[in-house]
């Protein structure tokens, strides 16, 4: 097997919160934050598996954008895997609505202002 290039290392795989492990403030608390909120709700959009962390329009630079990530996977909310040198993402709909029963529905409701 010949050997990698130089700066080709793979990342450690992100690890993934049960959302029955998480209170309702911890959740509360990440989608509190203005920018997770509209990850949470483009990801809601989409299908799963098909944005990249990098597909999303966002006021931050990417360690900002990796640390809100590294957030919702804490609470639940979101499960990512690799896919070549990309990372993409889903909602965790069905995890997170037997947790929290309703809770997703209110946060992607957008007359919330």
């Amino acid at each position: 097997m010949p050997n990698q290039p130089a700066g080709s290392g793979h990342r450690a795989a992100p690890v993934h919160t049960d959302p029955a492990e998480v209170s309702v403030l911890e959740a509360l608390s990440a989608v509190a934050d203005p920018v997770r909120l509209q990850l949470v709700r483009e990801l809601a959009g989409s299908e799963d598996w098909t944005r990249s962390c990098g597909s999303f329009d966002v006021p931050v630079g990417k360690a900002a954008l990796s640390h809100h990530f590294s957030v919702l996977r804490g609470v639940g909310l979101v499960e990512q895997r690799d896919m070549g040198a990309k990372r993409v993402n889903r909602l965790r709909r069905e995890e997170f609505e037997a947790r929290f029963p309703g809770l997703l529905h209110l946060l992607l409701r957008a007359d919330d202002a």
